[in-house]
């Protein structure tokens, strides 16, 4: 279980962050909802320890997070951040190895190999196993940065916008996969998404941010309502539900835009 108890985060004058509490139990995914500036990527950058925490405490297998064993902390974490830079010459599978830093010596070991290998098949990816990152597209890149991740064999999985580069078919090549892995190796899965259709068919339970302040959570057939979707994001929308009981968000054009 990962604990987040009355957790208060600023930087100077502006708060982050506001008495924010929840609990993420293993094998289940979690999204992350809300507005642009609302404070999801720094929730993410807080529970990983890049942000210090102003008051409130995050706890995990008995460790309470403190800035004093961040090594420690971070090492059961698979973070796939937002921003994708390479700026060095490697090929895609020495960046999945990469996810096993702590484990590399001068030779790679062949049962890693095999793992990174396996990773990539799992994911279509093997044909790029010898290029060079740095060839690849935006879109590419997030996939191979996932199997980096998965590569680490975390205890949470936390992922900034995973999707936002890729192709229809490749966000939901990617979400399937995540979901799968969060059950059979009992992950603790967080992340942000902005597509609240994607987040409703994906996540087990959504945590919906505004200005700082967490304003509801809970499974999404549950809170996924017109009436959330006007007060989070000022959109006029209508919301359905298919046979499984999954909502689907559709959001109604303006007047004035007709």
């Amino acid at each position: 279980m990962l604990s987040v108890n009355n957790l208060n985060v600023s930087i100077g004058e502006l708060t982050l962050a506001r008495d924010v509490s929840f609990e993420l139990k293993p094998g289940q995914v979690t999204a992350i909802l809300g507005p642009n500036g609302t404070g999801k990527s720094t929730l993410l950058k807080t529970l990983f320890g890049e942000i210090s925490v102003d008051s409130g405490t995050v706890t995990h297998g008995g460790d309470t997070l403190t800035g004093k064993s961040l090594a420690k902390w971070r090492s059961r974490f698979g973070y796939m951040p937002q921003d994708i830079h390479f700026d060095i010459s490697l090929t895609v599978i020495e960046v999945v190895l990469l996810g096993r830093i702590d484990a590399l010596s001068l030779r790679v070991d062949e049962v890693m190999l095999q793992q990174a290998l396996v990773i990539l098949e799992s994911m279509g990816l093997s044909a790029l196993a010898n290029r060079d990152i740095r060839t690849l597209s935006g879109g590419q890149c997030q996939m191979i940065l996932f199997a980096q991740a998965l590569m680490r064999r975390p205890q949470i999985m936390m992922l900034d916008e995973p999707v936002s580069a890729l192709d229809l078919h490749h966000q939901h090549l990617l979400l399937d996969h995540l979901r799968t892995q969060t059950r059979n190796e009992h992950y603790i899965t967080i992340m942000v998404l902005h597509d609240l259709n994607l987040a409703a068919q994906y996540a087990d339970n959504l945590l919906v941010l505004k200005q700082g302040e967490l304003v509801t959570s809970g499974e999404p057939k549950q809170i996924m309502t017109a009436e959330l979707v006007q007060e989070i994001y000022n959109v006029d929308a209508k919301v359905f539900t298919d046979e499984s009981g999954v909502p689907f968000v559709r959001t109604v054009r303006s007047q004035s835009a007709a």
